[in-house]
């Protein structure tokens, strides 16, 4: 049969328990350990994803990521962000600027008037979808709420939407 993998000495024994100990989270506590029971208990790659509840293929990706780049290969970085955005938030704020002074006295920017202005901006043409994801991000369902219940207009629509509420 064949030996177990070998794991490169990056760390001592000692070094590495603490290294295991350490571990941040729960996924990387799985990495760390797959490397140790690799190490210390000479275990092969099929059992060690067995014992951790992987794949084999997840244990030898870790044990040469591990032997190539020491501990900080089994790091992960974050791919967060929005990397679609078409612009920056506070580009997006600023645009939403005007617009937000007239939501606030009641009279709510439709999508339609501010898709030929961000369209501009963009120099390219954009979906109504993406505006209205764009007016949920800068929270405007909140501002036109304060807006209607200011100027009254919740009630009017609570009375309208409601058919038994109607009076004769």
């Amino acid at each position: 049969m064949r030996p177990p993998a070998q794991i490169k000495p990056w760390l001592s024994i000692e070094k590495m328990f603490q290294w295991l100990q350490g571990s941040p989270d729960g996924p990387s506590y799985n990495r760390r350990m797959a490397i140790w029971l690799t190490c210390t208990g000479r275990l092969h790659a099929h059992k060690v994803a067995e014992i951790l509840g992987v794949s084999t293929q997840a244990v030898w990706l870790w044990i040469r990521q591990y032997n190539t780049k020491g501990p900080s290969g089994l790091e992960r970085v974050g791919r967060g962000g929005r990397r679609w955005g078409l612009m920056r938030r506070g580009r997006e704020a600023e645009m939403l600027k005007p617009f937000l002074q007239k939501a606030r006295s009641g009279r709510a920017a439709k999508a339609a008037m501010i898709k030929p202005i961000i369209e501009k901006e963009l120099s390219r043409a954009v979906s109504t979808s993406y505006i209205y994801r764009l007016l949920r991000r800068h929270g405007w369902a909140e501002i036109i709420a304060q807006s209607q219940t200011i100027t009254g207009r919740s009630d009017d629509f609570k009375k309208l939407s409601r058919p038994w509420r109607r009076n004769g």
